[in-house]
């Protein structure tokens, strides 16, 4: 049977495809929508299409009391809302010169910590999970559980806190809770290995990340990346380290880096592998704070109408996504003037765009979970 031969108009062209990745899609973890655009399964580019979840939270700021606004941070992050409570609680208490009592110091970092612990564990968790993976983010979720009961006793909620608050605390921790955290990390502990048989070790895992979607140091640097998205690429920067901030100057903890663990340096697996290690680096930091825990008040005296003088401040903390940073302007009344919220996932969206170029459309899910980006961080 002989070929078939067209004639030379009819000859087949391709072009690119344009598809939407979200804004339901599961691995984009809440409304993010990526406008992908392919030649088969290659990707050509992915721009990120943000703004489902924009709800004026910076706006909010102006029109509520310093005391007032503190519950809405924590929609910030709902992940990580303890970093948005401290973050902005300390803006406040620098224009205003307001001093943290020493206990409230220590219950705002086992709090953070505990909440950095369980950010993380959905963070590996479900990067396993986008990968193919379920049986580890439900081992994930089982931890994260007892750190909610953990904070429950703590603060009485398990996602929006409103703990921290202007000079320290919402409520002092109890002797009977810091035994039940002490417990659970003398838990947790071991658990991390399992973790890293269970996924770390996985052939599989291994082969889906490692040299993928590398960013080099110098990229790290140009887009403004920051936490464990700068760090898995050399880069040992932590702002509880190198910008010290309540009582972590007193406190012994590494800051975990990427080595090209299971491929080149900067891949999805050095992330990956960079938030594994400071899950255990949190528990070390918690165990010191229980064991140094002072007595004494956990907040200090601070008037109801909270009225700072006229001035600005910009005030960072090491959240898990990193770097988030608050611009505070006081025109001395007791409403912000202006609230602006710096995020981690915010800058690390600028680079994926670039790292998708050239990859499949199933890597883009790897590249989208090692970032660790979160919804309501990028949309304020």
């Amino acid at each position: 049977m002989s070929e078939a031969v067209y004639p030379q108009s009819e000859v087949f062209h391709t072009e690119d495809m344009t598809i939407s990745v979200g804004p339901q899609h599961p691995s984009t973890h809440g409304v993010l929508r990526f406008v992908v655009r392919t030649d088969g399964e290659v990707i050509g580019e992915a721009i990120p299409d943000v703004g489902y979840l924009h709800r004026s939270i910076e706006k909010i700021g102006e029109k509520c009391t310093y005391h007032g606004y503190v519950p809405y941070t924590d929609r910030a992050d709902y992940l990580a809302a303890m970093f948005a409570n401290q973050g902005f609680c300390m803006a406040a208490e620098k224009l205003a010169a307001t001093e943290v009592t020493r206990r409230g110091e220590f219950c705002r970092v086992i709090a953070c910590e505990l909440n950095r612990i369980a950010s993380h564990l959905i963070s590996v968790g479900t990067f396993g999970q986008d990968i193919g993976a379920i049986t580890p983010f439900l081992h994930a979720l089982r931890e994260r559980e007892t750190i909610n009961d953990l904070m429950e006793e703590i603060c009485g909620a398990r996602l929006t806190y409103n703990y921290i608050r202007i000079g320290g605390v919402g409520y002092d921790i109890t002797q009977e809770t810091c035994d039940k955290i002490l417990t659970f990390l003398d838990h947790f502990d071991p658990i991390v290995d399992e973790y890293n048989r269970l996924l770390s070790y996985n052939k599989i895992y291994i082969e889906r990340l490692a040299n993928v979607a590398v960013i080099t140091k110098e990229e790290a640097f140009q887009y403004n990346l920051v936490g464990p998205n700068l760090r898995a690429s050399g880069i040992k920067w932590d702002i509880r380290r190198d910008i010290p901030y309540s009582v972590y100057p007193e406190l012994d903890f590494e800051v975990p880096v990427g080595h090209g663990e299971k491929g080149t340096l900067g891949d999805c697996y050095d992330r990956y592998w960079v938030r594994m290690q400071e899950l255990q680096e949190s528990s070390k930091i918690v165990r010191q704070c229980l064991k140094m825990m002072p007595k004494g008040p956990a907040i200090s005296k601070v008037p109801r109408k909270f009225k700072p003088p006229a001035g600005e401040v910009y005030v960072r903390v090491e959240a898990p996504r990193g770097d988030m940073g608050y611009y505070v302007v006081s025109d001395g009344s007791e409403y912000p003037y202006r609230v602006r919220i710096r995020t981690g996932s915010f800058t690390a969206m600028g680079i994926i765009d670039k790292l998708s170029r050239g990859i499949m459309v199933a890597d883009l899910i790897a590249l989208i979970a090692s970032l660790d980006v979160d919804a309501p961080e990028i949309d304020r």
